[in-house]
């Protein structure tokens, strides 16, 4: 049995996905669907009263724009959280390497296979592009162990969402729920990403100004912790990694207009990692200076 729990901004929405899980979901099922239309409540408020109002032990958080296409998916969930008591959180799409430089779950400037593991048709909302079937496994697993999960669809135990809330009083908005829920769940329980569930996901996500400053909320809360793999990393490739991404953080930073003090401020809360050399640190620092002293030429001629 499984309670599904959707944060509903759009009634038309609600009513599809709410009959496609009536059709497919293949078990006994509650969906406790609350409207925030009008309160626009931020998304860790909401899902944490859905939790509180969960009958079931089994807790989905998902999206009210996704159609699963998986006959019995909740038998699929309900057996791997029952074979393996040490899995925490399942979803169908993750990292497998959650960087110290701010960043969503996929990690664009890892060039790994640990940087995605998906099965997902996903559509496209903000950009003209075809639907893809976005799937990565490169290691041909039934399911991948992860560090964070992608918030369109996140299942686990009840006890662990009650357990470990979601950080509303960081997070007020939509954005980084996901990585902030998993990264309180990864030193206790393991997070999987299952290829056996399919599902079209309407929508690409936003991911602008709004969005990386709760990204950058997030990393002031767990910057001690990062960063965090699933596999072992060799030689320099963790420092490699950050040096590349804290790089392309800075200069995205200056276009999107950040000022050079709160360029700075996130360099100074990185700084607070407990995982590998602050090294690294210092480097992105000398790559800000010589941006803001003209040593190196500024993205798009932007000032700071």
């Amino acid at each position: 049995m499984i309670s599904i729990v959707i944060c509903s901004a759009d009634q038309a929405d609600l009513s599809s996905v709410s009959e496609n899980i009536r059709r497919t979901v293949g078990i006994p099922h509650e969906i406790i669907a609350i409207d925030n239309r009008t309160a626009r409540r931020g998304i860790c408020d909401v899902y944490n009263e859905g939790a509180k109002r969960a009958r079931f032990d089994l807790v989905c958080f998902m999206h009210e724009d996704i159609e699963i296409r998986t006959a019995d998916w909740g038998n699929v969930v309900a057996g791997i959280f029952g074979r393996d008591p040490e899995i925490g959180v399942v979803g169908v799409a993750g990292g497998g390497y959650k960087s110290l430089s701010p960043s969503g779950w996929y990690q664009l400037e890892f060039h790994s296979e640990e940087r995605s593991y998906q099965n997902v048709l996903q559509g496209y909302k903000y950009n003209e592009k075809e639907e893809i079937h976005a799937y990565h496994n490169p290691r041909n697993e039934a399911l991948s162990r992860v560090v964070c999960v992608d918030g369109l669809w996140i299942c686990t135990r009840r006890e662990i969402a009650l357990r470990f809330p979601f950080d509303g009083q960081v997070l007020t908005g939509f954005h980084g729920y996901d990585l902030d829920f998993c990264l309180s769940v990864f030193p206790h329980y393991k997070i999987m990403v299952t290829y056996d569930v399919l599902m079209k996901h309407d929508s690409e996500g936003n991911f602008n100004k709004q969005w990386l400053d709760n990204i950058l909320k997030l990393h002031r809360k767990w910057s001690y912790a990062l960063p965090l793999t699933t596999s072992v990393m060799r030689g320099n490739e963790m420092y490699d990694i950050e040096k590349r991404s804290f790089k392309i953080l800075i200069e995205q930073m200056i276009r999107w207009k950040y000022s050079y003090l709160q360029i700075q401020t996130m360099l100074w809360h990185s700084a607070k990692t407990k995982q590998m050399r602050r090294k690294v640190i210092f480097k992105a620092f000398l790559h800000l200076l010589k941006l803001r002293l003209h040593i190196l030429p500024i993205p798009d001629g932007q000032r700071i």
